[in-house]
Parts: structure tokens; C-alpha cells; sequence
């Protein structure tokens, strides 16, 4: 740690609303960049206080997948922490104090406007085309039995903001420099079920957790002066501001679950991307590597280049063929045994049902073998199932379009095959290279495509496979000649 660097403390804090989002994990691995150059700590705090929208499982969803890139915290809900509780919904009673603070001090007050008031209020201010719209204050300064007097009166109420004419909308971001953001409405920070909104309960948190950097989307830029005004109010200290820029579709708009599915972070999961290359590349978004020459970067080389003034604001584009392409270059560092390990697991967790009778040892077994073939074209760990499927078991399925193709030079090269393989004992992939090309194309006068492709397919049922020979090699001379037999003997 350079000695010009404080310890910072930072913190991620999503919603358990659904499928984690990308962008949890894409602010998680700057807020802990930066917590381990400074030396600092990086906490995982639960927003929870929108109890309607709360998806069961989510909250495990996001430890899970976070954990699975290796983003992982000091403090959480699931590690416990100084701070703790960690999860919005058991600091309830923290929160009510600054509220009544709050209201005291006259920065809040009470609002006891229905939702239908308040929908129809928005509706006559986009008819009346407004230059300035929000709340318009009907029940500021009255008291509960004045309002009550007037229509759209609910028996329980929020609590507001009183935002001062004077509100300060500029501030200073650690990425951006000076930002100015919009005039903010009055905001509700205490809803009528009794739990704080958002923008209360961040800057209590943030201030009780001792956070000193506040690392989120550009998308809360606007809502930062609120933030403000709630820290001057309540006499702290605010934080450093890092406003990151959001992540993008190729149309340039937002990168939402609704659009593209790769927002969902399990996505990455489910399709078969190596956790050490999704975070290489959200790495890259956004940021420049430490070398330009190389794409690949450990997640220890970025934090000790890690500096906010090297960030682009301009929002990075998502672009999941590079993605790919990222992935198979992490693929083809492995080890062939680590990436067995890694196939296996993906097959146990997402295609056992394509494996009627499970993965035994003998299938493992295989797969160990076969993994040196596929590697070379292996961009995701979905595939590779599908690329090894024709050496599990004895029977193969001969795809219609490719038994078309090789139809007519089956019939001619097929049982020549068989007979010079038959003489063939040492099964290995050099003999039966030079025999079938001996046989088929030195004697016979085959051209190889001619010659092989028929083989090709009778032996693993597609037109473009594994090399060939070496998958032979991995079946053996019995199931290899087998299948040969079985698909000269469709031609007949």
C-alpha cells in the first residue's frame, strides 16, 4: 500500500429484488479495487427496505455470484462486521431518530397526500407542461387535522424533504470533476409502512459505517445534492463522490434485464464464462488496461494500477462477442486438468439432463482426454458437452444434413476403411492416420476430404468435430469400427 493512501472503506449495496444485475458486480470490483490498493476495507450491505419488490432467494443470489467472481467482502450480512447489522431491514430503529431529527430541526414534514392525489397532481403538471415539477407542498405547514380538511387525505403519512430555495446543485466527483445535477423534488425519506426510502437510509448508513468513498452509477448523480443536504443537515462529514459510467447495449441505451440478457449476472453462469474473464472484462469497461498490449489482466496487476483519474466517463458498450472472445483466450490458459474440473462442474450444475445416466468416472474419464481437442475452439463451457457428446456411449446420432453431404463417397470409401482398419492393433491416432491415408489416398487415389469425411460423420455423426483420428484414438478400435459398420450398412 503506498503511504500516500489512506485506508478507504467502501461498499456495494444491492437491492434483493431479482437476478443480481452486472452492474452490481461491475461497481463491486472498483469499490474493492480500490479498497485493497488503499488497504482499506470493502463492506456488502443488503438494501432491503422496498419490502414489496423483495424476490426470495435473491439475497443468496448476489453472495453466490459475487463470490464466484471473487469479489469478495470484509463485512456483510453473511461475515458479520463491526457495523453490523448489515441488511436495511433490521436497522429500522436506527433510522426513526434522524427522522424525528429531521423534522424538528424543520428540514422534513409531514405529507399525508393518497397516491391517487399524488398521480393526479403529476398528470396536471405535464399537461400544464411545467418548467419545474415535484411535489407542490399542499401539506407543508399544516397540521394532521388541517389536512385532513382537504381531498386526497391519507390517515398515514410520509415524510418529505423540505428542499431550500438556496440547494447547492453542484459538487465535486472524484471521476468527473465539478457535476451540477438537476433541482431535486421533495423527497419522501420515511414511507407510511415505516421504513426509510433509499436516499435517508444511504447517508445514515454510509455515515454509521464509516464509508469514505461512495462508488455507484452515473445515474445517481441527481440524487446526490439530496445526499448532501442530508449530511449537512445532520452535521457529518460527507463523502468522496465517484460517479462510475454505465454500462451499455451496442444502441448505446442503458444495459437493462429487459433488453439484453446479459444484465442478469447468473446469465455468465448459465452460459459458461469463466469468472476471472467476466471480471477481466468489466475491468475493461471503462477503464484502460495497465498494458496496452495485452488484453488479459489479473484482478491483483489492475488494482495496482488502479487510479480514479485514468476512468472514461463515456459509457463503455457491452460487447459480448469480445466478452467471448476474452473467454476463450482464459479457457485456453487452463490446464487441461483445471479445465476438466471446470467443464465437469458446469455439466453437474446445467446439463445433467442431457446425460440420461448422470456423469459417471467413465464419462470424466473421457472428457479428461478429449479436453486437449476442444480447447483450441472452446469459447464457452456450454459447448464443450455438445463437442465431446459423440464419445459418451457406443451409439452415435448421424445428423441428417451431414449423412446427405458424404452420402455418395460413403458408399465407395467406407468399407475399404474398414478392412485396412481391421488389420489395426496399436489403436493410436499416428497408426491410424498413416493406414487410412496409406489405404485411401495413396493407393485408392482419394482426396483426403473425400476419403475422410465420410469417417468423419459414421464416427461422430456431424461434419466438423474434434480431430478425428484422436477422437478414434479416445473411442477405440471397437466402438470406432462399430459405428463404421452401422453407417455403411445405412447406405446399403
Amino acid at each position: 500500500m503506498s503511504d500516500s493512501l489512506t485506508p478507504a472503506r467502501l461498499r456495494v449495496a444491492p437491492s434483493p429484488t431479482g437476478d443480481p444485475h452486472v452492474g452490481t458486480a461491475y461497481m463491486s470490483l472498483f469499490n474493492l479495487a480500490y479498497a485493497r490498493k488503499t488497504g482499506g476495507q470493502f463492506v456488502l450491505r443488503i438494501e432491503d427496505t422496498d419490502q414489496a419488490r423483495l424476490v426470495e432467494g435473491s439475497e443468496q443470489q448476489i453472495f453466490e455470484t459475487l463470490h464466484w467472481l471473487g469479489l469478495d467482502w470484509d463485512e456483510g450480512p453473511d461475515v458479520g462486521g463491526p457495523y453490523a447489522p448489515y441488511r436495511q431491514s433490521e436497522r429500522l430503529d436506527t433510522y426513526q431518530p434522524f427522522v424525528d431529527q429531521l423534522i424538528a430541526a424543520g428540514h422534513a414534514y409531514y405529507c399525508w397526500c393518497t397516491p391517487e392525489r399524488l398521480a393526479a397532481m403529476r398528470e396536471e403538471q405535464a399537461k400544464a407542461k411545467l418548467p419545474t415539477t415535484g411535489y407542490d407542498r399542499l401539506c407543508y405547514g399544516k397540521t394532521r387535522e388541517q389536512r385532513a380538511e382537504l381531498p386526497g387525505f391519507s390517515e398515514t403519512p410520509v415524510v418529505r424533504m423540505l428542499i431550500p430555495d438556496d440547494v447547492e446543485l453542484t459538487f465535486t466527483d472524484v471521476v468527473r470533476g465539478e457535476v451540477s445535477a438537476p433541482r431535486p423534488d421533495d423527497q419522501v425519506i420515511l414511507k407510511a409502512d415505516g421504513f426509510p426510502t433509499y436516499h435517508l437510509a444511504v447517508v445514515v448508513d454510509d455515515h454509521l459505517m464509516g464509508i469514505t468513498h461512495v462508488v455507484r452509477g452515473e445515474e445517481w448523480i441527481s440524487s446526490t445534492p439530496k445526499h448532501i443536504l442530508l449530511y449537512k443537515w445532520l452535521g457529518w462529514e460527507a463523502p468522496a463522490w465517484c460517479h462510475m459510467p454505465l454500462l451499455r447495449n451496442p444502441d448505446k441505451s442503458k444495459i437493462s434485464k429487459r433488453k439484453n440478457p446479459a444484465a442478469r449476472l447468473m446469465w455468465f453462469q448459465e452460459e459458461g464464462y469463466l469468472p476471472e474473464a467476466l471480471r477481466n472484462f468489466l475491468q475493461l469497461m471503462g477503464y484502460p488496461q495497465p498494458d496496452n498490449d495485452k488484453e488479459m489482466c489479473t484482478f491483483e496487476e489492475f488494482v495496482a494500477d488502479f487510479d480514479w483519474a485514468k476512468i472514461n466517463t463515456v459509457g463503455p458498450v457491452f460487447d459480448v462477442k469480445k466478452l467471448e472472445w476474452l473467454n476463450g483466450e482464459y479457457i485456453r490458459s487452463l490446464s487441461d486438468d483445471e479445465l476438466a474440473a471446470r467443464i465437469f462442474a458446469y455439466i453437474s450444475a446445467y446439463q445433467l439432463a442431457d446425460l440420461p445416466g448422470g456423469l459417471t468416472e467413465d464419462d470424466k474419464g473421457i472428457i479428461r482426454r478429449a479436453v486437449p481437442l476442444i480447447s483450441p475452439r472452446l469459447t464457452l463451457l456450454k459447448d464443450a458437452l455438445g463437442k465431446v457428446r459423440f464419445l459418451l456411449g457406443d451409439q452415435v446420432v448421424i445428423d441428417a444434413d451431414a449423412r446427405t453431404k458424404v452420402e455418395a463417397d460413403a458408399r465407395a470409401v467406407l468399407p475399404q476403411a474398414i478392412d485396412a482398419l481391421e488389420s489395426v492393433d496399436d489403436f493410436t491416432t499416428q497408426a491410424i492416420h498413416d493406414t487410412l491415408t496409406a489405404v485411401l489416398v495413396d493407393q485408392l487415389g482419394y482426396k483426403k476430404k473425400t476419403a475422410f469425411a465420410p469417417i468423419r460423420v459414421a464416427v461422430t455423426g456431424v461434419t466438423v468435430s474434434p480431430p478425428l483420428f484422436e477422437s478414434m484414438e479416445i473411442l477405440g478400435r471397437d466402438v470406432s469400427l462399430a459405428r463404421l459398420r452401422a453407417f455403411a450398412q445405412s447406405m446399403a
